[in-house]
């Protein structure tokens, strides 16, 4: 009998179960939220202020690849929040992980522990300014 937080976005470890972000409108709103740097990935947060489940959502643009390499890309992020960092997701959160190309070369170990790294951990001076303008659409 199937558990109700058995999914595709499931911890083994914790049963911590996460959320996906589906929509346009979903992932150009956590834009607004804090962005939180790393050479593997940029990872932007947005407190909702609610006691929902955490809600994440996965991008890598063209730049970074064929299609291939983009979906291959997204696969380790997602198994990379799966196994190791959905626990350290915040209810009432959404975050989008926007990956680089480096993420294909790097140890998985690596990706996992960064990943941690920058959802437990908030950077000092990196909520976006209006001085500098918003991001184009």
């Amino acid at each position: 009998m199937p558990d109700e937080n058995d999914g595709p976005m499931t911890s083994t470890d914790t049963k911590t179960s996460v959320g996906r972000l589906k929509s346009r409108p979903q992932f150009l709103a956590v834009r607004k939220g804090e962005a939180r740097k790393g050479r593997l990935f940029l990872l932007e947060v947005l407190d909702r202020q609610d006691d929902a489940p955490a809600r994440v959502g996965y991008t890598v643009t063209k730049k970074h690849g064929n299609a291939v390499e983009r979906n291959r890309m997204r696969r380790r992020l997602k198994e990379a929040v799966r196994l190791n960092a959905a626990f350290a997701m915040k209810p009432g959160h959404d975050y989008v992980i926007v990956g680089r190309r480096e993420v294909l070369g790097a140890p998985f170990s690596q990706l996992s522990q960064q990943l941690i790294h920058r959802i437990e951990n908030r950077q000092t001076n990196n909520t976006r300014s209006y001085k500098t303008g918003p991001r184009k659409e």
